[in-house]
């Protein structure tokens, strides 16, 4: 018999609820980020002695983190328990709309996590809130197999392992006739069963390096995202002839190092207007891999940043010369795209783990809250002017999740593409360095509508996805001139409408039409997206997933669901 989940555990926990009865609001303010404070009038410890859903007091808890899709999964998880007082195994971890929610068990352990709230900072100088409230059981756990049915699936697992090759075939598994003649039903998207088939392959074939699941009606991945703590070694992975809908679904699965993925006969596959395009968004999770539903692809491109080395350039450099701008040009458009978009976090991709940034400023007067560079005068490094050495290295920002924080607390931009000067003055085998000049405006604070002029030098690799990867970013930033203020933006091309959107190629409409399919967007709002990307499918999509997950794309630009 099942229990009914109480009616507080059945609603999903809006963390901005109104209910005077049970909280109050307060803002504050700390520098430049605002924080909710939510005071319980009920103390935690209180509210655990009330839970008492599977007969024990004070057992299970729901750890909810609000916007946490768009944190990883492994990098959030690290952060709360680097965090957390005492060790904690969370269950059932999954999204829910923008939430991300786990399970404990535990009194000790919920108010521990209740403390961490507000002690993570994420790359946008954020903190990150956690909600705790006592909970039913867990489904994994509410209904976990019997030791016994646990005991016939470890034999099942066992006989389908193969030591020599340290495979595991698990295709059809719900249909194994020795599951089904004990009354074993495993259907693997329920989290009970995906838990159960994990920790047996934890516990007794831990060096796993390939698991074929095709054929088990997979529509889902979260429960499977746990293999990246638990088997890491997993380098081929079968998901084949399942019911994937949407490729960014396996965005759950970016923390293994897969070699080999199979998934020919998902519907996913037919979504995309090409082979090509359906490469470089699966290679865009996984960016070793080496074959695609059996099909050899191009070794990803390695680059060796540690060890500092000048090879002499190509004597053929010059005649690439067309591609290389196209490279330079298109990469620029990218990164102010998604600079100018109001969220910079996208940039993360951008640099290299160990990239440096700088910005400097013309000389201020000794007062900098005079001078009208002054949102950008506390990240200025200028070595001739503090007296303290600590002084110049502090403004340097060094690892991409430094640089991209620092550029987030930036003033917002609009860039004026059409007044961009791009020149390109050194080039090897691993190396490319360019600048560009240009203006751009702010569109946001005290200085709303103000013109800067900047000059920024990158310092780039090739990168495995076609595209560059900065090293070393240097960002000069000045008043523009009354010549430069006047002619900004004065060239820039007008906003496209439907009634001036130019007739699409064959290709592009079935991108169009493929793109919405995938998305679920209309096909207008798919051509848009589509066209800001330069017909990019693969980075358009990125930018999808990331606005779709922040909450930004408005409800109209879906289809009806009827």
């Amino acid at each position: 018999m099942v229990r009914q989940g109480s009616c507080r555990d059945a609603t999903p926990h809006t963390p901005y609820s109104t209910r005077r009865d049970k909280r109050r609001v307060k803002r504050q303010k700390e520098g430049h980020i605002h924080i909710t404070v939510w005071r319980d009038r009920k103390t935690l410890r209180r509210e655990m002695g009330e839970n008492t859903q599977d007969g024990t007091p004070g057992s299970w808890f729901k750890i909810t983190i609000p916007y946490g899709r768009k944190y990883d999964k492994t990098w959030l998880m690290n952060s709360i328990q680097s965090h957390c007082s005492v060790p904690f195994t969370p269950v059932d971890f999954h999204y829910v709309k923008n939430q991300a929610r786990f399970f404990v068990q535990d009194a000790g352990t919920a108010s521990a996590l209740k403390d961490v709230s507000y002690k993570i900072w994420d790359e946008e100088n954020r903190k990150i809130s956690i909600f705790v409230n006592p909970s039913t059981v867990p489904y994994s756990v509410r209904y976990k197999l019997e030791p016994e049915e646990m005991e016939q699936l470890k034999l099942t697992i066992n006989k389908r392992y193969d030591v020599s090759q340290q495979a595991l075939d698990l295709q059809s598994l719900r249909f194994d006739p020795d599951l089904v003649g004990h009354g074993i039903d495993m259907i693997l998207n329920r989290r009970n069963c995906m838990a159960a088939t994990l920790q047996i392959i934890e516990e007794n074939h831990p060096e796993l390096l390939s698991l074929n699941l095709s054929n088990n009606k997979l529509y889902g991945l979260d429960g499977l995202s746990d293999i990246i703590q638990m088997v890491p070694t997993v380098r081929i992975l079968n998901l084949s002839k399942n019911e994937l809908n949407l490729v960014w679904e396996l965005n759950k699965m970016k923390g293994l190092d897969l070699e080999e993925l199979w998934l020919e006969g998902n519907p996913l596959c037919d979504t995309f207007p090409d082979q090509p395009t359906y490469i470089s968004a699966i290679k865009d999770c996984f960016p070793k891999l080496l074959r695609l539903d059996g099909q050899e692809l191009s070794p990803p491109v390695i680059t060796d940043t540690d060890t500092p080395c000048l090879i002499k350039p190509c004597k053929e450099s010059y005649k690439g010369s067309d591609a290389l701008k196209s490279l330079v040009l298109q990469f620029l458009q990218q990164y102010y795209l998604i600079y100018d978009s109001g969220d910079r976090r996208g940039l993360l991709d951008a640099y290299h783990e160990e990239a440096c940034f700088s910005l400097a400023i013309p000389s201020s007067p000794e007062d900098p809250a005079l001078s009208s560079l002054c949102e950008y005068f506390k990240e200025s490094r200028n070595m001739k002017k503090p007296k303290e050495p600590s002084l110049c290295v502090q403004p340097l920002k060094h690892t991409k999740h430094n640089i991209v924080g620092s550029l987030c607390v930036l003033p917002k931009t609009q860039h004026d593409l059409s007044s961009f000067l791009v020149d390109m003055w050194f080039q090897t085998e691993k190396v490319l360095c360019f600048s560009v000049n240009g203006v751009f405006k702010e569109v946001e604070g005290k200085s709303q509508g103000s013109v800067r002029a900047f000059t920024r030098t990158f310092i780039a690799t090739p990168a495995s996805n076609s595209s560059l990867c900065i090293v070393n970013d240097e960002l000069f930033v000045r008043d523009a001139t009354p010549t430069e203020t006047q002619s900004a933006f004065s060239n820039q091309e007008p906003t496209l409408t439907p009634s001036s959107v130019p007739t699409l190629s064959q290709e592009q409409q079935k991108m169009v039409h493929a793109f919405s399919t995938q998305s679920g967007m209309k096909l207008e709002w798919s051509q848009k997206c589509l066209q800001d990307n330069e017909w990019n499918y693969t980075r358009a999509g990125q930018v999808f997933t990331m606005l779709k997950n922040e909450g930004k794309i408005p409800e109209e630009a879906f289809k009806q669901i009827t």
